[in-house]
């Protein structure tokens, strides 16, 4: 069946507090609102406000109260309404959060799941449109996802409720309407790349909201006689280093792009682990193609600091130039 990528994580989270009682869900405004972007909508309906919670404005007391309740046994999923709102809950993210379950030798399991909505693309204000994705990956205890497409969304929401570790699950928020067909059939493990192109010449690796444009580059770089195959990285911690390193023995270069600034982001590690596995296949240097090392900017100019199919295709070019 059709579905947006919101649509798609409704009916994920939908299925999951169906099929167990401990799952629930907490945020601001996703009861009765439904949250911003609607991901949540009609679930306190159908299951209750004691299930489906509506959160003071706290977001460290969202995240507090979702380890206390991992504790007891529950499996709750957090929304932290925009990605900029993260920050007053990283002291329990990465103090509590993730340090517990090693702390206590793997007798106290944290299933909590952070659901966070993040990158721009969609003309807001500011702390609206960040790409924390690095502080997250950084930290040991955490697992961190972010799918792409709608039926990614659905398969991955479940599996992320499943897992005995806490999940920082990143929502690129300009695709939540974007369709696409949903089958349910979990084809990939949680932690798993996925070879979304396949391409002789290039390897582009993107995530979230980057793989639209990568695939857009990928059908342009086509019509010009250019191979490129994509990655969808699917996974930021652990990284499923292995598919890269699989493709660039292929193609011999590697490009990676991320909305999140240039300097320790996630291209730069990938970059230093495809050059110390496959160093010898490399025809051409890694190539990032990322945002700038400056804060979000206005709206209105957003546009101009998104990377898109065009700079991955000047990065293409530069690639092959070798």
């Amino acid at each position: 069946m059709t579905r947006s990528l919101a649509k798609a994580l409704n009916d994920g989270l939908r299925h999951a507090l169906a099929s167990d009682p401990k799952v629930l869900l907490l945020g601001e405004d996703i009861g009765r609102l439904g949250g911003v972007f609607r991901v949540t909508d009609g679930l306190r309906a159908d299951f209750g406000d004691s299930r489906v919670v509506d959160t003071p404005l706290g977001e460290a007391g969202i995240v507090g109260t979702a380890i206390g309740l991992a504790m007891r046994g529950y499996r709750p999923v957090c929304e932290i309404q925009f990605d900029g709102f993260v920050y007053p809950a990283v002291n329990q993210i990465v103090s509590q959060l993730a340090k517990y379950r090693h702390r206590s030798q793997g007798a106290v399991a944290m299933p909590v799941v952070i659901r966070i909505p993040y990158g721009g693309g969609i003309g807001s204000i500011e702390h609206h449109s960040e790409s924390p994705e690095a502080y997250f990956a950084h930290t040991a205890g955490l697992r961190v996802v972010t799918p792409a497409t709608p039926d990614d969304a659905y398969t991955m929401i479940g599996q992320a409720i499943a897992c005995e570790d806490p999940v920082v699950f990143l929502e690129p928020k300009r695709r939540y309407w974007s369709k696409g067909e949903v089958t349910g059939t979990g084809g990939l493990g949680l932690h798993q790349a996925g070879v979304v192109r396949q391409g002789t010449d290039v390897t582009v690796v993107a995530y979230g909201p980057m793989v639209a444009p990568a695939l857009e580059a990928a059908e342009v770089a086509d019509a010009e006689g250019r191979s490129v195959e994509v990655i969808d990285l699917r996974s930021l911690a652990p990284l499923d280093t292995a598919t890269v390193v699989d493709s660039v023995r292929r193609t011999g270069r590697l490009i990676v792009t991320h909305e999140a600034p240039l300097t320790h982001g996630l291209g730069a590690e990938l970059a230093a682990r495809v050059q110390d596995e496959a160093f010898y296949a490399l025809e051409a240097p890694v190539i990032r193609v990322t945002g700038y090392d400056t804060p979000y900017p206005p709206s209105r100019l957003e546009e101009g600091w998104l990377p898109g199919p065009d700079r991955i295709l000047a990065a293409v070019d530069r690639s092959l130039s070798y």
